[in-house]
């Protein structure tokens, strides 16, 4: 054990002598408290952003496309089994399905609601990998009806909404109406509910609706024809390589879009809401850095007379400066480390319980619960933070403490 450490944690322990030293300890065990509090809120900030980041992610490449393939007249994709065929000889490309996307409205007796009605291949439709997994009733399976109506799957609080369970019947109108002597007639159709869906995200539980591509195309008079080629990709992150060769690959008259830039506003919120959130709450840390300080401050008006003392015994001033720079940095890893074990535990709780812990509104907040998604990464940079914060606590300090002139204040000793 150095001599320079030695001291520091005597200065650090406390506690048992004079009343003032008492009263630094107490200072000493509030400066821990506010390292922790600020280091646990910055964990948990971080937990939460990144919870809801990948979350959202995870959702939205569960339940739509890496990249879209559409027309830039809108007009609807013809002949596109050749295109896809095309596609799916592209690098990276693991599946390649055509929609068809329209807006509608639902209706069940007396209750209505506008959805987004997309009709899929059910051979090749990506939605099936996880949109489908988790099946509140009935299954996914979109076969093709035997004289009754097509096949339909609905979210959960859509069900809830119109009142409908799998096997019921619902009424489906769609804006692209026929003409007739009469006047614009809205087309509708009967759909038979095969199964109710869970996805965990509220906008597809609660506005979306799937059957079959043919009959969708019946519906809104769009024999033969698609919205969209979606693409899946074996790694996400290179939808954007893979939105220009799709391009190239379709030619002239065709545009594809990865999935960052179709849900860009969204990301791009959450980043710029990581970024306020780290420095507004980094705050805390940062006061914490001021209570250290004045701590230390108040420690070498108060430990002159030992200053000066091991001074006069040969203690270089460098030494001195050290004293003081470890007992600062101490408190601030001792309140770092209480921190991130509160911090992260917490958000451990949070990830395990999930629903029961922090619940919320679906509706506001697209998922039921507050997702925790603790990273190492942001705990080591946590970590430096807090202590480079403490370390520049001390600076001022440790200077005056060296600087202490023993012959003054020893000559009344």
């Amino acid at each position: 054990m150095t001599f320079e450490w030695f001291v520091a944690r005597r200065y650090l322990q406390g506690g048992g002598g004079p009343r003032r030293d008492r009263f630094l300890s107490v200072i000493t065990v509030i400066a821990v408290g506010a390292v922790a509090a600020g280091v646990t809120a910055l964990v948990l900030a971080l937990a939460i952003n990144a919870g809801f980041r990948e979350t959202f992610e995870e959702r939205l490449l569960g339940a739509t496309a890496h990249v879209n393939l559409t027309k830039k007249d809108a007009s609807g994709i013809r002949d596109y089994g050749e295109l896809a065929a095309r596609l799916r000889g592209l690098a990276g490309v693991t599946s390649v399905s055509p929609a068809l996307y329209e807006t509608v409205l639902i209706s069940s007796g007396s209750r209505a609601r506008g959805i987004v009605l997309k009709g899929i291949e059910p051979e090749e439709a990506p939605e099936r990998e996880k949109l489908f997994s988790r099946m509140r009733e009935g299954k996914s399976e979109l076969a093709a009806p035997e004289g009754g109506p097509p096949p339909l799957l609905i979210g959960h609080e859509l069900a809830r909404e119109l009142g409908v369970f799998a096997g019921d019947t619902v009424l489906i109108t769609s804006p692209q109406g026929r003409l007739t002597p009469f006047g614009l007639v809205p087309r509708y159709r009967s759909f038979r509910v095969v199964g109710v869906f869970e996805s965990g995200f509220w906008d597809f539980d609660a506005g979306w609706a799937f059957t079959r591509l043919d009959a969708a195309q019946e519906l809104f008079n769009l024999a033969g024809t698609v919205s969209v080629v979606e693409l899946r990709l074996a790694d996400v992150y290179a939808a954007e390589e893979a939105s220009h060769a799709a391009a190239e690959a379709a030619g002239a008259g065709f545009v594809a879009t990865p999935w960052m830039e179709t849900h860009r506003s969204l990301f791009r919120a959450l980043r710029l809401e990581k970024l306020v959130t780290a420095l507004f709450i980094g705050l805390i840390v940062f006061v914490a850095g001021l209570n250290i300080l004045i701590l230390l401050v108040m420690l070498v008006l108060e430990k002159r007379r030992d200053i000066a003392v091991l001074l006069s015994l040969g203690a270089r001033t460098r030494q001195i400066q050290r004293i003081f720079i470890l007992h600062g940095v101490a408190i601030g890893a001792l309140g770092t480390l209480v921190g991130l074990g509160l911090g992260f535990g917490v958000a451990w709780l949070g990830a395990t319980y999930k629903e029961g812990l922090f619940p919320l509104d679906p509706q506001v907040y697209g998922i039921g619960y507050v997702p925790f998604r603790a990273h190492a990464a942001d705990g080591l940079a946590i970590v430096a933070a807090a202590l480079l914060i403490s370390l520049a606590a001390t600076l001022y300090p440790a200077r005056r403490a060296a600087r202490v002139i023993p012959v003054e204040v020893l000559r009344y000793e």
